[in-house]
């Protein structure tokens, strides 16, 4: 039997398990010092918007919490890299994602991405 505490939702979507946070580098507790629990979740989570919430509902998209590690991830190393919209492609799934706020735009199966360019996007990450 799952508890709450075993649930994640975001918009409409219902995540299994939770995810771990990364641990913030050595220099960004020196330099921040503590960070609280608010600004932490801040820094790793993924939002959707309700039109992503959509696309991945009409198209049957899983997105399991090791998943979503590595998807933040890869937000992390744009982010890095100063981008602030960047095509996210994991596995068969490709994602619009604004950067900045950690938003999935749009989101699309295999099937969806064959024929489609993308554009008003200044990076892409391959997620492997």
């Amino acid at each position: 039997m799952r508890t709450m505490d075993d649930v994640m939702k975001i918009g409409h979507l219902s995540l299994t398990a939770s995810t771990q946070l990364r641990k913030p580098a050595q220099s960004e507790q020196s330099s921040a010092g503590a960070a609280s629990f608010k600004e932490v979740l801040g820094r790793n989570v993924i939002k959707f918007s309700q039109h992503a919430e959509q696309r991945i509902a009409q198209r049957g998209i899983t997105l399991k919490p090791e998943a979503l590690a590595k998807i933040g991830n890869a937000i992390d190393q744009a982010a890095a890299k100063g981008a602030k919209d960047s095509l996210v492609v994991y596995r068969d799934i490709a994602m619009i994602v604004n950067v900045p706020s950690r938003t999935v735009v749009t989101a699309m199966d295999g099937n969806a991405m064959q024929g489609n360019v993308f554009t008003q996007i200044d990076s892409a990450v391959i997620v492997s």
